[in-house]
C-alpha cells in the first residue's frame, strides 16, 4: 500500500434546499458539512455512521453523482469538481461505484455477460472481437460460473448479482472503487464471501476502496483506516485497530458497543446509543452529538469542537477526548 494520496477531499459540503417559493423559504439541509479525508493507493478507508449521516452523499460526490456545494475533490491531483460532463466520461474509467442493492443496479433486460461487457463497449476498451474473452476473465476473477453468462438478473441470487456488479466495476481497471453499503442487502453468509472477494481483488489489482457502511464488523475486516461520520461531519478518524481498541469519541464508543458480542459476560455494562439523530436541517448548537452524549458537559452545548490531531494518524472532534480515552 502506497503512502501517496490517491483521493484527497477537502472541506467538502453538500447542502439541499434553502430556496424560496411563492409561499415560503425552505430550510437548508446540511447533508455533508466540512468533510476532509484521504484515500491512498491500494488502501481501504472505511466511512461509517448511522443512516442519514451523509456518508453515501459523500461517496456520490466523489463519483460525480452529486454536485458539491463547496470544497475540493482531488483525484490523482485533478479537481473532480471542475470536470465537464465529457471530462467525467473519461474519468469514469478510473473511478467506479458499487451500489447497495445489486439487483437494482443491473438492467433487467440484459443478460449477465452483456452487463459486464457494457463498460468495455462504451469506452472502446480493446478490440471488439476480444471483449467476450475479457468478460470471461472478469467472471472468473469474481468466481462466477461461465454458465451464468446468458442468465438475466432475476435468474441469479443476490450474492451472484453483487459479483456481477463487482465484475462490471472492475472491467475498466479503476484505481478507486466507492463501495456504498455493498453487502448490507446480502445474507450474513454471503456477506463474508463478498468481503473476502473484495480483499482478494484489492491485493491482485492494487485497488483503493472508499468503503461506506453502517456495519462496523464488516468495516473492521476490510479497512486500513476508519472515518466515523455523524450528522454530516467526521468526528473521529484513525488506523483501524486503534479506533476499535481505544475509541476517542463518545459516538464511536456507542457504535462499537452496539456490535453484538457473544463473548461478553452476561450483564456486562455497555454504553448504548439512545435517541434519534437530530435533523440536518436544524443541527444542535455546539457539538452536534451533545444531545445524545452520556458524557456531555455545558461546554459541549455552547462551543463547537474542532477536528484535532490526537495521537499518530488520529483525529477527533471532541472537547474531552483525552479524558474519555484515559477512561477507556
Amino acid at each position: 500500500m502506497s503512502e501517496t494520496p490517491l483521493l484527497s477531499v477537502t472541506s467538502l459540503r453538500r447542502h439541499f434546499g434553502g430556496g424560496r417559493s411563492f409561499l415560503r423559504t425552505s430550510r437548508t439541509i446540511r447533508a455533508v458539512e466540512d468533510v476532509s479525508l484521504t484515500v491512498r493507493v491500494g488502501e481501504t478507508l472505511g466511512l461509517v455512521g448511522e443512516s442519514g449521516c451523509g456518508k453515501s452523499t459523500t461517496g456520490r460526490m466523489v463519483v460525480g453523482l452529486e454536485t458539491p456545494t463547496s470544497g475540493a475533490i482531488l483525484f490523482k491531483g485533478q479537481d473532480l469538481t471542475a470536470l465537464t460532463p465529457a471530462g467525467w466520461q473519461r474519468q469514469r474509467r478510473d473511478i467506479q461505484i458499487i451500489f447497495q442493492n445489486p439487483q437494482a443496479a443491473l438492467d433487467p433486460r440484459l443478460p449477465i455477460a452483456r452487463q459486464i461487457r457494457e463498460p468495455l463497449d462504451l469506452h472502446g476498451i480493446g478490440e471488439a472481437s476480444g471483449r467476450d474473452a475479457e468478460v470471461a476473465r472478469l467472471m472468473a476473477a469474481v468466481a462466477l460460473s461461465a454458465e451464468l453468462s446468458g442468465r438475466y438478473p432475476h435468474q441469479i441470487s443476490g450474492g451472484q448479482a453483487q459479483r456481477v456488479v463487482i465484475a462490471r466495476a472492475l472491467a475498466l481497471r479503476p484505481s478507486l472503487i466507492v463501495c456504498d453499503e455493498p453487502v448490507s442487502a446480502l445474507d450474513v453468509s454471503v456477506q463474508a464471501t463478498v468481503t473476502d472477494l473484495l480483499q482478494d481483488l484489492q491485493e491482485r489489482f492494487d485497488i483503493a476502496y472508499l468503503f461506506i457502511s453502517h456495519d462496523l464488523r464488516v468495516v473492521k475486516k476490510l479497512s486500513h483506516r476508519i472515518a466515523v461520520m455523524y450528522l454530516g461531519e467526521i468526528v473521529e478518524e484513525g488506523p483501524t485497530e486503534p479506533v476499535y481498541g481505544s475509541p476517542l469519541h463518545p459516538y464511536t464508543m456507542a457504535l462499537l458497543a452496539a456490535i453484538p458480542d457473544i463473548a461478553a459476560p452476561r450483564g456486562a455494562r455497555r454504553s448504548r446509543l439512545t435517541g434519534d439523530p437530530p435533523s440536518p436541517a436544524a443541527p444542535p448548537p455546539g457539538c452536534h452529538f451533545h444531545t445524545r452524549c452520556p458524557y456531555a458537559r455545558p461546554r459541549c452545548a455552547a462551543e463547537k469542537p474542532a477536528l484535532r490531531a490526537l495521537g499518530p494518524g488520529r483525529t477527533v472532534r471532541c472537547h474531552f477526548a483525552e479524558d474519555l480515552g484515559a477512561q477507556a
